[in-house]
């Protein structure tokens, strides 16, 4: 039985009539008649790219012939070396040029190339251009080997035109099947009848350009180097036309990558956290900002091991060890679209519990069922909202996943459903390796996976053994059938023991304490390719298992990069098994397509200034990648935090989409009820402010869901108009309305944020009145309101305070909050409504019973916009059920409100007891309103 992978989000099927043979026989002939060749309904763009004009009017060289133009501007040199340092003698023998460069960019571990691809390189050259219902095929031909082994000289070309958006080609060796990443993808049955993009090809060397229909600009280019397929080296490279990319996710560092000589490396890695080094996760897709306010993506869908470089002229090379060329793009026109159409192929996120947007708490350290309890007490006595409680390996026995320990965790059922009782849930983390080295049948996990046949193998057919926690153990494939099944049982099983609610993936690159194996890794191709990217370590097995390695789909070699998505769709499927609800997992390792199934936490994280600053472009990229459930540990993972750090960092932490308070067993306890009265009191009205927000936050997600939209999102995503929101990557959105500027330095009492152009109200004057005694009254410092033209602006940002500020035109959903989730929503419920100066303003709430399945197909759930216009706030009713219909409204504020209201009426009936502030321009209508009902509230 073939693997199943659930189905792509919105598969795409188009009509159009097929062209007659004559007819595509008689395109051929006049596409490829001109050397630049352009499909006859493009040809009003076929003016050829400077790139491919230079390189027609030199002459060739090729391996063994020193080349005879080398005047290639610095920016533009392609590397003619990416496998090793060599000398002028072996470039030149490789046919490249040689020219020294005495500098290196400051802050770059590379620079630009000494040797490098003259124009006239020999590549492929394209012929038998057909046209086909869905696009272009044609055949791509190498008359010349490289310097890498292997190359595979005939190749086919497919190129589709799927939407009007969506361009796919493939490059793949029409004679022998090779590897190619089993996820799921649209498949479309003919062209767009229409697209924002023209094609062209270039014959000689062979090239595909990209244009965009709206002005002729080039957004892909691949002639400006020449294409490399060998078995295990392929290079695919474009001209970008913009130096603003941000994407290739996981890495460290800021959410715009540097186009100065930058590589990134792609291949999964248990790694603390550290610029320039391949970390948890490989996301091969980026996002290109254009002047105008315009952007298009490129996704690679190849999971083997890979560079992808960066270089200022501004140009990015795909550099994979494996597989075929699976390219995708992504037209826009603007930023949000091209998110929502790489969401589009690789699935929309899925839909969280609402209790897993609560407050997390863990440590790896929490030795006993006693303690985790006294930590629980400890913080409903010091009045903290606490949603999920987790342990670490501490409840293992001898660190073996589905087991635990009978000293510490003897009455572990009963902690958990004690939990429950309280209104809270349970949270545990499970390692994919399974412990090898107990007597056969000692350990049923392991025993019944070697009976199913569910293990990595290695080249004797054996499972393959590496060291981890428990010590010696092997490691589920997740790619066979029949370990889905043997991972559900497991899972099924100790859940039936152990009532937990979710699940945390970890050490799922997979890692491993040992290189490769406790046996090592052959000696092969496989093991010591002839390209090897920078990953750390130098080897693909440092820190993982050999790559040569069999898994029931492929090699570990292609598979490697998948394994920890593998895990999470198996535990998601094992999840929804076991428990009958929505499941709640949270992953260490990703790959494109992670957060159909799961939410991701940025590792460990070191309790310094400098991560909890870069926590937030990486909380921005994992959005921007369709895994918006993204958190950084909040106070940090390693190290000693201070109160200072640990404040700012719950501060921020209240809005990441996933919040969780975790640290090692090595550094201090950080409980929040660990520190000062004044530093809990800031910690408090921070979590206090999330539980508020929580309706909006899961209206949110909601929208993620269904609509591939982002929860935390960029300022560029919507304001791409405005280039000076595109750099700034210290601030983030809550959807369209809410920016969050915090404090990310020591020993400041302000922050200096970017306001985009239009009016921003002060949320925290807000929910204070809304909350009253609740929340403390913010500083008198802060303003009610900043109408900025786009511009910087120096907010008060005291220790007990976090600037939040509600855009003009938006209208947000608020609850009182409780020490849970099952507290929080019962309580009622308010309406900020910010209006802009016409006094209109907009919002929604989406509201379910929060964890059931299927809520959307069964219509089980309450939608109802907010809108404002003409001094009158209603509600739209989309659809009401019980499960929302007995929310009540409690209070309304109005932000805005130029002159006061001589009178407010509520559903016809008078409203004696509002207020209105002249300062603030703010009025605060008290009411008693069902949710579920039309209403209408006017001022006048």
């Amino acid at each position: 039985m073939a693997l199943k992978w659930p189905p792509c989000a919105r598969p795409l099927l188009g009509g159009c009539a097929l062209l007659s043979v004559a007819t595509a026989a008689l395109l051929a002939h006049v596409l490829l008649h001109d050397f630049t060749v352009v499909p006859r309904e493009l040809r009003d763009f076929s003016q050829v790219p400077e790139e491919m004009s230079r390189a027609r009017q030199q002459g060739a060289s090729g391996p063994g012939a020193a080349p005879t133009q080398c005047d290639v501007p610095p920016n533009s040199r392609f590397d003619c070396a990416p496998d090793k340092a060599i000398t002028r003698e072996q470039c030149e023998a490789r046919g490249c040029c040689y020219v020294p460069a005495g500098w290196r960019p400051q802050g770059s571990p590379m620079g630009q190339p000494w040797c490098f691809f003259p124009p006239s390189y020999p590549s492929y050259k394209l012929g038998n251009l057909t046209s086909t219902e869905t696009g272009y095929t044609a055949t791509l031909t190498r008359h010349t080997l490289t310097f890498f082994p292997k190359d595979i000289l005939t190749l086919q070309l497919d190129v589709l035109l799927e939407t009007e958006s969506r361009l796919h080609f493939t490059i793949r060796d029409p004679s022998t099947k090779r590897y190619e990443v089993p996820l799921e993808t649209p498949r479309v049955r003919s062209r767009a009848p229409s697209t924002l993009y023209n094609v062209e090809f270039s014959e000689e060397p062979f090239g595909v350009v990209v244009r965009r229909k709206l002005d002729g600009r080039v957004v892909l280019n691949t002639t400006v180097v020449p294409l490399f397929f060998a078995d295990q080296f392929l290079q695919l490279s474009t001209s970008l036309p913009s130096p603003y990319i941000t994407g290739l996710a996981e890495h460290l560092g800021p959410l715009m990558l540097s186009t100065n000589w930058t590589k990134i490396t792609l291949w999964n890695r248990d790694i603390a956290p550290t610029s320039d080094v391949n970390l948890y996760g490989s996301h091969p897709f980026y996002l290109v900002l254009e002047d105008g306010g315009l952007a298009h993506g490129v996704f690679l869908l190849n999971s083997n091991a890979m560079d992808v470089v960066l270089q200022p002229s501004p140009a990015l090379s795909w550099r994979s060890t494996g597989g075929i060329l699976d390219v995708y793009v992504l037209l826009g026109p603007e930023p949000k679209s091209v998110v929502r159409q790489y969401l589009d192929i690789v699935g929309y996120p899925f839909m969280p519990p609402y209790w897993g947007l609560g407050f997390h708490l863990c440590r790896w350290g929490y030795l006993s069922t006693a303690i985790t309890r006294q930590v629980v007490e400890n913080m409903t006595r010091a009045r903290f909202p606490l949603d999920v409680q987790w342990n670490d390996l501490d409840y293992m026995n001898a660190s073996r996943d589905f087991t635990f320990n009978a000293d510490g965790f003897g009455d572990f059922p009963a902690m958990v459903q004690e939990l429950h009782q309280g209104g809270r849930r349970y949270m545990m983390i499970v390692d994919p390796a399974i412990s090898s080295s107990g007597p056969p049948g000692s350990y049923r996990p392991y025993d019944e996976g070697l009976r199913r046949g569910v293990f990595i193998t290695n080249e004797t057919g054996q499972p393959l053994i590496g060291m981890v926690w428990p010590g010696p153990t092997a490691f589920p494939d997740f790619t066979n059938p029949e370990a889905l099944d043997w991972w559900q049982d497991m899972v099924a099983e100790f859940h039936a023991q152990v009532p937990f609610d979710g699940m945390w993936l970890d050490m799922n690159e997979p890692s491993n304490f040992v290189k490769g194996s406790v046996d090592g890794c052959p000696d092969s191709d496989l093991e010591n390719p002839p390209y090897v990217p920078g990953v750390v370590g130098g080897t693909l097995r440092a820190a993982t298992i050999c790559a040569s390695s069999h898994q029931h789909l492929s090699t570990h070699y292609n598979l490697h990069n998948l394994y920890g998505l593998t895990e999470a769709l198996a535990s998601h499927r094992a999840l929804v098994k076991a428990r009958g609800m929505r499941p709640f997992l949270i992953s260490c390792s990703t790959f494109a397509g992670h957060g159909r199934y799961a939410g991701h936490w940025t590792g460990d994280v070191r309790s310094t200034w400098e991560q909890l600053s870069s926590s937030v472009p990486e909380i921005l990229l994992f959005n921007l990648m369709g895994v918006p459930l993204v958190g950084a540990d909040v106070c940090g993972f390693m190290g000693d935090t201070s109160e200072e750090l640990c404040v700012r960092w719950t501060q921020l932490g209240a809005f990441y989409p996933f919040m969780r308070n975790h640290n090692s067993i090595h550094s201090r306890p950080q409980e929040p009820y660990r520190f000062s009265d004044p530093a809990q009191r800031a910690m408090r009205t921070a979590l206090t402010l999330r539980y508020t927000l929580l309706p909006h936050l899961y209206t949110l997600f909601h929208r993620a869901h269904t609509g591939g939209e982002t929860v935390a999102r960029p300022l560029f995503l919507e304001f791409p108009e405005d280039p000076r929101t595109w750099t700034v990557d210290r601030q983030l959105l809550w959807g369209e309305a809410l920016l969050i500027t915090p404090v990310l330095q020591a020993g400041v009492d302000e922050v200096t944020g970017y306001f985009p152009a239009g009016t921003w109200y002060n949320l925290q004057t807000v929910i204070g009145e809304v909350l009253g005694s609740l929340l403390p009254p913010p500083p008198g410092l802060l303003k009610s309101a900043i109408h900025s033209e786009g511009q910087w602006v120096t907010l008060p940002a005291p220790l007990d305070t976090i600037n939040l500020h509600l855009r003009a035109g938006h209208i947000i959903p608020l609850q009182g909050p409780g020490l849970t989730t099952t507290e929080s929503r019962k309580q009622p419920m308010a309406l900020a409504v910010a209006l802009t100066g016409s006094g209109e303003a907009r919002g929604e709430l989406f509201w379910d019973d929060g964890e059931s399945l299927g809520v959307l197909e069964r219509g089980a759930y309450t939608q109802v916009i907010f809108l404002a216009r003409n001094n009158t706030v209603v509600n739209e009713l989309l659809r009401v059920t019980s499960e929302g219909a007995g929310l009540q409204l409690q209070r309304v504020t109005v932000l805005g409100v130029a002159t006061a209201p001589q009178k407010v009426v509520s559903n016809g009936v008078p409203v004696s007891n509002f207020t209105y502030s002249p300062d603030t321009q703010t009025l605060a209508i008290p009411v008693s309103l069902a949710m579920g009902e039309q209403f209408l509230i006017s001022w006048s």
